[in-house]
Parts: structure tokens; C-alpha cells; sequence
């Protein structure tokens, strides 16, 4: 599965987001109302082949309440194809590729159900995602989504790159700032790759969730970068994390132009931050993983990233909403985590999931490291200016950590002023 970054700029994200605020999302059913409902998946190959199986699993047994899937329109990004189907009030009853960042705003648009007033909604949600299910409510503790699947981000690492450079290709001393940078500098010097590490230098709001917030979660033990409506990152974390990727990028070892490509898969780039996705995406490169750098070295097993999740949507204008609530549960049932693992490899929001599927992992060797890292995630905070707050960072990042105009340390403090400000806004 190639990793979903090529959505539309932040600018039309948020333009379709603010429409949605004009509408309350249809008139919609209640939770006793039963029968026919159609639901979204995301179009990519895996997901689509998980999604055709379980609504076929769904309708062999439910015959008066079929389901009919279908892939998610196109447009220009998939916020701003389901903001419009809210203005126009006939979003389906669930879309299993609902990001974290717009679930705010489709929240104040009337667009979402809150799961929270369902009998056993909360409760279902927290017995099968523990503690990772706190992180996707909202300010007063109400879930406007379901807590579907994460794609947690490590380092990869190109082993013939690492072996050329005269580095030990399976311990290649990543774990700290100063191991990461001066086996960035060997990599480039000696291993033939162009730079060390090339993610996006783009302005997209969502770039940061893959450079600096994976970092700052691994350093803090698991801080989101907004708290209580405040931003966190003005601290001796995050200007430490400000200060690594700085250096990267001063020192050339970090492309500051984009690359039209797969700059890992390519060959360009030594090491890349990616998900599980990429064990099938980089089947012919010879890599290797290790958990995100920290400061002075963190344990494998207590390092923290960005979880890059999707969750499912419950639509406020699905008329049969009891329907959609059993098909909920049903496609985050055991059974249909498990060929979601199978299907696409991505990491259902499940607590203990090593421990509940251990014959795939033990099947799967390569995926067990993301099995295990899927404990320890964090996510775009809640909220209906998420995307306008993580733009902010990102504009002040750019200018400061990527092009060098501007000192980092009070980059990042005018971004958590900025931060502060969009918080306070309804």
C-alpha cells in the first residue's frame, strides 16, 4: 500500500472543511431503525479487497439489512469529498477512511454521530482500544469516531547503503541524535546515497506528523503537541527535536527539494520514517528497522511515534443507524481485525495486539515490530481547528527547521502562540 501523503494542500482541505459548517449533515435516522445502509472504504487495493470480503460476510448473514460498499469518491482529498457529501446531506452511514484531523470539524458541522450516546457505544470502543482510545475524544470526553487502524512510524533503513558506508548493517547506532547524524554524514559520505533521510520539505499541514511529531512523542514518553487547547512543544523536547532536523537540513544530509519519486525506494535516501505498509512497498530493497531517534537512547519497547491512523466515521444522515452500529462492531470484530491484518498489514486500534494475534506475527515476522510499536502512539490533537493548528507549526517549521530563516527555538514558540490562539477558537 503506498502511503496516503499525496492528499490536496492544506488550503483546499481546509476550504472544504469550513464549508461543511454551513450544513448540519442531514436528517438521518436513529439507532432502532434497521435495513439497507451503504458505507465508504478507502480505494486503495488492500482495503478494498478487505472491505468487499466483510460487507460480503455482513450480507450472507443479513439479508434484510444489506450492505453496499463502494470506494470512496474521487476528489481532490478524501476530507474534502466527505465534507461535501455532509453540506449535501447524504453521506453514507460509515466511511472507513475518516481522518483523525477533520473528524473535529465534521463534528461541529453536525456530520457525525456522537458513538458516545449509543447504550454501549464508549464501552465497546474502550474495551477493544485500552488506553489508546482516550486520544480520539473530544474536548468533553465523547467519541465522534471509531478507532479503526494505525500505521505506527519507525525508521527503515537501506542495508547494502549502511554496508557500502562501511557501517554494521544490523546495529546501525541510530538510536541517538548525535548516532543518527554521524551515521547520516558516513551514509552520505561513503554510502552513495544522495542524502541520509529525504521526507517531504513540503508545506502541508500533515508533513509534521512525519518528521517532527514522531520524534517529539518518542522524547516525551507519548505527548501530544496540543494538551487542554495549549500547545506542548515550546519546550527542551521540542527544541531539541527542532535542532536535530535543522542540523540534517544545514548540513545536507536532508533534501530540501521535493522528490517526485520514492526517494528510499530509489536509492536516494539511506533511511526513511514509514509505516507498515512499507514491509510490502520495499519488498526489493534490503532494510532494516529500528524505533525513532530520542536524545540520548530510549528501549525499543518504551519509544513512543505517530500512530497515522484512520478511523471509521458514523454519518449523521445514515437513516438506518442501527443498522451501521452492528456493522460497526462487526467489521472491528476479531474475526475481521484479523483479515485486516491479513489484507493489508496495517495495525488494528486494538489493545494488546501481539498477544491477540500472536500466529500472525509469528507468521509475519516483519510485522511484529509495528504490532508492538501500535501500543505506543500518539495523534493529531482533537478538536475542530486541528488542521489549522498543525498549518501554523508547519509554516513556522518551514521557514525555520527546512530553509534556515529563522532560529528555531523561536520558531517553535511562535508557533505554540499561534497554536494557542486557533485553540480558543470555537
Amino acid at each position: 500500500m503506498k502511503k496516503r501523503r499525496a492528499v490536496a494542500a492544506a488550503a483546499l482541505i481546509v476550504g472544504a472543511l469550513a464549508l461543511t459548517a454551513c450544513s448540519r449533515g442531514g436528517s438521518g435516522g436513529s439507532p432502532d431503525d434497521h435495513g439497507p445502509i451503504t458505507i465508504w472504504y478507502s480505494n486503495n487495493e488492500q482495503e478494498v479487497a478487505w472491505g468487499k470480503q466483510m460487507v460480503e460476510a455482513w450480507n450472507a448473514e443479513h439479508p434484510d439489512e444489506k450492505v453496499t460498499g463502494q470506494e470512496i469518491p474521487a476528489g481532490r482529498s478524501s476530507e474534502e469529498v466527505i465534507g461535501a457529501a455532509i453540506t449535501a446531506g447524504n453521506a453514507p452511514c460509515l466511511i472507513y477512511n475518516t481522518a483523525p484531523s477533520a473528524v473535529g470539524q465534521f463534528e461541529k458541522a453536525g456530520g457525525l454521530v456522537d458513538i458516545s450516546s449509543l447504550p454501549d457505544g464508549a464501552e465497546y470502543i474502550e474495551d477493544r482500544s485500552g488506553d489508546l482510545s482516550t486520544q480520539y475524544q473530544n474536548a468533553d470526553g465523547d467519541y465522534f469516531q471509531l478507532p479503526w487502524k494505525s500505521n505506527p512510524v519507525v525508521i527503515f533503513y537501506n542495508k547494502d547503503i549502511f554496508e557500502k558506508a562501511g557501517l554494521d548493517p544490523d546495529d546501525p547506532q541510530l538510536s541517538t541524535y548525535a548516532d543518527f547524524l554521524a551515521a547520516s554524514k558516513t551514509v552520505v559520505e561513503k554510502g552513495g546515497a544522495d542524502y541520509a533521510i529525504w521526507p517531504a520539505p513540503t508545506s502541508e499541514f500533515f508533513q509534521m506528523q512525519f518528521d517532527f511529531y514522531p520524534l517529539y512523542a518518542a522524547q516525551t514518553g507519548g505527548k501530544l503537541v496540543v494538551e487542554d487547547d495549549k500547545a506542548t512543544f515550546d519546550d527542551e523536547a521540542g527544541d531539541g527535536v527542532g535542532e536535530f532536523w535543522s542540523t540534517l537540513y544545514a548540513d545536507g544530509l536532508a533534501g530540501q527539494e521535493k522528490y517526485t519519486g520514492d526517494a528510499f525506494g530509489d536509492g536516494k535516501a539511506a533511511m526513511a520514517i514509514v509505516g507498515p505498509w512499507a514491509v510490502s512497498v520495499y519488498d526489493g530493497v534490503n532494510w532494516g528497522s529500528v524505533p525513532v531517534p530520542t536524545q540520548d537512547g530510549i528501549p525499543a519497547d518504551e519509544t513512543y511515534t505517530f500512530s497515522d491512523a484512520k478511523n471509521i466515521g458514523f454519518y449523521t444522515a445514515c437513516v438506518n443507524q442501527g443498522t451501521a452500529w452492528d456493522v460497526a462492531k462487526f467489521s472491528t470484530s476479531l474475526d475481521q481485525d484479523k483479515k485486516l491484518l491479513e489484507t493489508t498489514g496495517q495495525m488494528p486500534l486494538r489493545a494488546d495486539l501481539l498477544d491477540t494475534f500472536p500466529d500472525y506475527f509469528a507468521a509475519n515476522p516483519a510485522y511484529a515490530e509495528f504490532g508492538d510499536q501500535a501500543a505506543r502512539t500518539v495523534d493529531v490533537p482533537a478538536g475542530p481547528n486541528t488542521v489549522q493548528m498543525l498549518q501554523a507549526f508547519r509554516d513556522e517549521w518551514s521557514q525555520s527547521v527546512i530553509f534556515g530563516g529563522k532560529d528555531v527555538k523561536q520558531a517553535l514558540a511562535d508557533a505554540a502562540a499561534k497554536i494557542d490562539d486557533i485553540a480558543k477558537q470555537p
